[in-house]
């Protein structure tokens, strides 16, 4: 979850907000109320889209008359 801050707030206490961020906290910017940029660990989005990757993977039907070792055959053929 992201904590909302404004941007004069943010330029004030930059590097307070640097440190928490090193520490897994996020923060997304605010200019008069509106949302205009994060401020998150690097490479945080990275790993969050991977899970979100995995998890629509893992939402998808099985192929109806497709058995695990067609399947098992089709990965190895596009692995070639």
């Amino acid at each position: 979850m992201y904590r909302e801050i404004g941007a004069f707030d943010a330029k004030t206490h930059l590097a307070r907000l640097l440190r928490e961020v090193d520490q897994g906290e996020r923060y997304t910017i605010t200019v008069r109320g509106r949302p205009v940029a994060d401020l998150v660990p690097t490479g945080s989005g990275q790993a969050e889209g991977a899970r979100d990757a995995v998890e629509a993977l893992r939402a998808l039907e099985p192929v109806p008359g497709v058995d695990t070792d067609e399947l098992l055959a089709w990965i190895a053929e596009g692995r070639r």
